[in-house]
C-alpha cells in the first residue's frame, strides 16, 4: 500500500482531508536529519508535549522505518506515549507499518488498532488504509477485510483502499479474491494493476492483455509486474517477450529476468543478462548480486558464488539476509568450512544481534549456519549454535537442519534424540524434518523407528506433501530390508514421480530381486516416464545382483540407440561389476580399455574387487597399479589388495602393502556390525566383548558352530587374513562382528522374528557361509545388510544365489 509521508505541523481540523505542510510554520529546533537523529531525541525527551512539536516524534519514526528498523520505530512510539505525547494521524501510518514489517507482528497491530480507535481516528481515510495494508502483512485477511468494509459503509475508501485490500489478498495466496476486489475496484490505474498482478496465475494473460488495451503497460511498474508475474509462473519465454519490448527498463526491470531465470533453472541465461548488466554499467543492487549468488549456490557452485560474493563487496553493494542464506548454502555444498566460517563472522558484524534488528532474520542467518556447519561436518559448532538459540525462537528450519546435519553427515542416532525432544516440546515437524528423520532410519536399518514415523505421518495427515513423504518411506524401507513395505506404499500413492518409480526399483535391485525391478522399469515407461541416465545405473545395478548377465548387457548396448541415452562412467562401473561378478574378469578389463572416456578410479576399483573374490592376483596388481597412477589412494584399494595376498599365502606382500599404508597414512577402516533386538539396537567390533551379555554370546556361537559342522560347514580360513595356523584362523573367523551381532540378535529376539543386521563393510565370505548354515536349524530370517547389498537368509539359502 502506498501511504503518503508528509510533513506536517500539526493534527488537521478537518480529519477526512490531509493539508498541504507548511515548514515555513515549524519551530525553530535546530534538529538535523537524518545525520543526527539521537541529538533530536535527546532533546524531544526533556520537551513539554505539544502538538506543534509532534512533527519532530513522527519524523523521527518514519527515519527509523525508512532505514528498515521497524522495531526502532515502534520503540519510538511506545517513548513518545510514556511522555506523555498524543499521536495524530500522521503518526499513526508509520507505526502501522512499522508493525506490518515484523513477522510476528499481528498482536502489535491489534493493540496499536485500539490506539487509532480510543483517539478517534478509525475514519480518517488514510489511518484505515495502513490498517488495511497493516493487517494485510500480517496474514490476518479477516480483519484486513472488516476494516474494508467499515470504510465502504462510512464512504470514505479511496483507489488506495481498493489496492490495500486487493495487495493484502495477493500476498495471502488468495488469487481468486484478489482478483474479485480488483475487478470491483472500479477505476484501474497502474498501482491497482501491480497489486494485482502477483496474484495471477491463469489469471495473468488476461490482466497483461487488459494492460495493452488500456495503454497502462508502458508504465515501467506495471511493466515490471507483468515480467515479475509471468517469471514466478516459470513463463520465462513470456516474461522476455515483455522485457524485450518495454521501451523504459529500471534496474526492478533487469533484476525480475535475473531472478526469474534463476529460480527456474535456466542460470545460463541469467548469467548472461547479469554479465550485459555488468558490461553496460547498470546499477546491480542486492537483488541483483544475490540471485546470481543463489543460483550458483543451488547448483551446488559454492566456490563460484563466493566469488560473485567478493565482486559485490569490492562493488560497495551491502549483502542482506537471501545473500548471506545463499552464500552460506553454497559453502555447504562444497564442505567450504573456512570461507563458510568466515561468512559467519561477517554475519556477527554487519547482521546478527543488531539494536532494533529483526529475529526473523536472525533466525534465518541461523539456521543457515547450522546447517552449513553441520553438512562441513563440524557438529560442535553447529549443536552450539542450536543451543544458542532460545528455544522460544527456535522455528520447525531450526529443528530441522540440525536433526538433517545428523541424519545423513553424522551420527544419525543423534537425530532421532533430536526429533524426539522437538515433539517433546510440541514443535509441529514439517515434510522435511520426516524425511529427515527417515534418511536417518535408512542408514541405521532402524525399521522399528521408521515405522513409529511411518505411524505419525498417518495419524497428522501430511496429504499436502505425501508424494515427497512417500517417496522417503519408499527409500526408508528398501534400505531397512522390507521391500515389500516399500512396494506397499508405492502401490498405495495416488500420485507417482520419477522418484518414487527409481526409488523402488533401487529397493528391488538391493535385494537382489532383479526380475521385479526389470518389471517396474517396464511399468515406468508405460506410465510415461521416460529412462534417463540415473535408470539405466538402477537397472544394470539389479542385473548385476541378480546374475542376469545377458540381460544387462542387452540394456548396455541398446540404452543409447533405442533410448538416447549416452553411456557414462557410472554405466561400465555397472558393467565391470556385472562381468566381474559372473567371473568374466578378461571381458570386464576388454570393456575398461575400450571406453570412449578416461577410466574413472571407481571403474578399476570395481575390477579390483571382482579380482579379489576370483582369487586373480596377477590381474589385481595391474588394476591396483591404475588406481595408483590415478592417485586414488582409499583404504578400499590397499584393503582388497592386501586381501587377495593374504588368500594367496603371500604374507611378505601382504606386510609391504601394509607398510605402504602406513607410509601414505591410510588406516583400514574397522568392521562393524550392529543389530536390532528388543532390548534395542548393539554395535559389534570384531572380537568385541564390551556387551553385558559377552559370554553368552560367545557360548551361542561356539554351540552353533559345532551344530552346522555336523551340516557340512567347514570354515573358509582364506578370509582370516593373518599368518597364522588353520585352527587359530577359525577362532579368529568366529569373532568376526557380523557373526556376534546374529548371536546376539538370537538371544534377545522372539521365535521366529526376523534379525536384521547391519554391516559397514562387505560381509566376510566365510560368515555368509555360516549364516547360510545356521538358518536352517534357527528359527529366524536372518536380513544382512552390508555395504553392497541385502542378503536374505531362510532354510539354508541367501537370496543373492551367490552374486555378492
Amino acid at each position: 500500500m502506498q501511504v503518503p509521508h508528509p510533513i506536517q505541523p500539526s493534527p488537521p481540523t478537518n480529519p477526512h482531508k490531509r493539508p498541504h505542510p507548511q515548514p515555513h510554520h515549524q519551530p525553530h529546533l535546530h534538529l538535523h536529519f537524518p545525520q543526527l537523529p539521537h541529538h533530536a531525541l535527546q532533546l524531544l525527551t526533556h520537551l513539554p508535549p505539544s502538538p506543534s512539536l509532534l512533527f519532530w516524534w513522527n519524523r523521527l519514526i518514519r527515519t527509523a522505518l525508512r532505514d528498515a528498523a521497524p522495531r526502532k520505530a515502534l520503540n519510538l512510539y511506545k517513548q513518545m506515549l510514556c511522555l506523555g505525547w498524543n499521536p495524530d494521524h500522521y503518526t499513526y501510518p508509520f507505526v502501522l507499518k512499522a508493525s506490518g514489517e515484523l513477522p510476528t507482528s499481528s498482536c502489535v497491530g491489534f493493540s496499536l488498532h485500539s490506539h487509532v480507535c480510543v483517539n478517534g481516528y478509525e475514519s480518517n481515510v488514510f489511518v484505515s488504509n495502513a490498517l488495511v495494508a497493516m493487517y494485510g502483512k500480517c496474514g490476518v485477511l479477516g480483519d484486513a477485510r472488516k476494516v474494508f468494509d467499515e470504510m465502504s459503509q462510512r464512504g470514505v475508501c479511496d483507489g488506495v483502499s481498493w489496492n490495500s485490500i486487493v495487495s493484502a489478498y495477493a500476498r495471502n495466496g488468495e488469487p481468486g479474491a484478489a482478483l474479485g476486489m480488483f475487478v470491483l475496484g472500479g477505476e484501474v490505474d497502474a498501482v491497482s494493476l501491480v497489486n494485482v498482478l502477483p496474484a495471477c496465475a491463469s489469471g495473468g494473460k488476461e490482466v497483461h492483455g487488459y494492460a495493452l488495451r488500456s495503454g497502462l503497460v508502458e508504465d515501467v511498474y506495471v511493466g515490471n509486474a507483468v515480467v515479475d508475474m509471468y517469471a514466478k509462473c516459470g513463463m520465462m519465454g513470456e516474461a522476455k517477450k515483455v522485457f524485450e519490448g518495454m521501451e523504459v527498463k529500471d534496474l526492478v526491470t533487469w533484476n525480475a529476468m535475473v531472478t526469474g531465470f534463476s529460480q527456474s533453472g535456466e542460470f545460463d541465461d541469467a548469467l548472461v543478462l547479469f554479465e550485459k548488466m555488468w558490461e553496460n554499467e547498470i546499477e546491480l543492487n542486492v537483488v541483483t548480486w544475490s540471485s546470481v549468488i543463489s543460483g550458483y549456490a543451488q547448483r551446488g557452485l559454492g566456490f563460484e558464488a563466493m566469488d560473485i560474493f567478493r565482486k559485490m563487496i569490492l562493488s560497495r553493494s551491502a549483502p542482506n539476509v537471501v545473500t548471506l542464506v545463499s552464500l552460506l548454502s553454497g559453502c555447504a555444498a562444497v564442505g567450504a568450512l573456512i570461507q563458510g566460517r568466515e561468512i559467519h563472522g561477517y554475519a556477527i558484524k554487519h547482521m546478527l544481534n543488531r539494536p532494533y534488528g529483526d529475529l526473523g532474520e536472525d533466525i534465518k542467518v541461523q539456521n543457515a549456519l547450522i546447517d552449513m556447519y553441520a553438512k562441513c561436518k563440524s557438529f560442535d559448532t553447529a549443536h552450539s549454535l542450536f543451543n544458542s538459540v532460545l528455544p522460544e525462537e527456535r522455528d520447525v528450519v531450526t529443528w530441522t537442519v540440525m536433526i538433517g546435519g545428523y541424519a545423513q553427515h553424522g551420527d544419525a542416532n543423534e537425530s532421532f534424540k533430536l526429533f524426539s525432544l522437538m515433539l517433546q516440546l510440541a514443535y509441529i515437524p514439517n515434510a522435511f524434518t520426516i524425511s529427515c528423520c527417515l534418511v536417518a532410519c535408512a542408514r541405521l536399518s532402524a525399521l522399528r523407528f521408521g515405522k513409529q514415523i511411518h505411524a505419525y505421518v498417518i495419524r497428522n495427515r501430511f496429504e499436502s506433501a505425501m508424494l515427497f513423504v512417500a517417496n522417503c518411506l519408499i527409500d526408508m524401507y528398501s534400505k531397512c530390508g522390507d521391500v515389500d513395505t516399500a512396494r506397499y506404499v508405492f502401490n498405495s500413492m495416488v500420485q507417482k514421480n520419477f522418484i518414487s518409480w527409481t526409488s523402488l526399483m533401487t529397493g528391488y535391485g538391493m535385494h537382489g530381486r532383479g526380475e521385479e525391478a526389470l518389471q517396474i522399469f517396464d511399468r515406468m515407461q508405460e506410465a510415461g516416464f521416460a529412462p534417463d541416465g540415473v535408470t539405466f545405473v538402477v537397472v544394470l545395478y539389479a542385473c548385476s545382483h541378480s546374475g542376469m548377465v545377458y540381460r544387462g548387457i542387452k540394456y548396455f548396448q541398446t540404452m543409447q540407440r533405442e533410448y538416447g541415452v549416452i553411456q557414462g562412467a557410472e554405466h561400465y562401473a555397472c558393467m565391470v561389476d556385472l562381468l566381474g561378478r559372473a567371473g568374466r574378469l578378461n571381458e570386464a578389463l576388454d570393456l575398461i580399455k575400450g571406453m570412449p572416456i578416461e577410466p574413472s578410479p571407481i571403474v578399476w576399483f570395481t575390477l579390483l574387487s571382482a579380482c579379489r573374490t576370483h582369487g586373480n592376483v596377477e590381474l589385481g596388481e595391474y588394476v591396483a597399479g591404475r588406481l595408483l597412477d590415478l592417485e586414488s589412494q582409499n583404504d578400499g584399494s590397499y584393503t582388497l589388495l592386501s586381501n587377495m595376498y593374504a588368500n594367496a599365502g603371500r604374507w611378505k606382500d601382504v606386510a609391504r602393502v601394509r607398510s605402504l599404508m602406513r607410509s601414505a597414512g591410510i588406516r583400514k577402516r574397522p568392521g562393524c556390525s550392529w543389530v536390532q533386538a528388543k532390548k534395542g539396537t548393539a554395535s559389534f567390533f570384531v572380537g568385541d566383548r564390551s556387551n553385558p551379555q559377552s559370554q553368552e554370546i560367545y557360548e551361542l556361537l561356539a554351540d552353533l558352530i559345532q551344530r552346522i559342522k555336523v551340516l557340512g560347514y567347514v570354515p573358509e580360513t582364506s578370509f582370516a587374513l593373518h599368518d597364522v595356523d588353520d585352527e587359530e584362523k577359525g577362532d579368529l573367523l568366529s569373532e568376526h562382528s557380523e557373526k556376534l551381532a546374529l548371536a546376539y540378535g538370537i538371544l534377545n529376539s522372539a521365535p521366529g522374528t526376523p534379525i536384521r543386521i547391519t554391516k559397514n563393510l562387505r560381509v566376510c565370505g566365510d560368515c555368509h557361509s555360516a549364516f547360510t548354515f545356521i538358518s536352517q536349524i534357527v528359527d529366524h530370517e536372518i536380513i544382512l545388510r552390508d555395504s553392497s547389498r541385502f542378503h536374505h537368509f531362510k532354510k539354508g539359502s541367501c537370496s543373492c544365489r551367490g552374486y555378492w
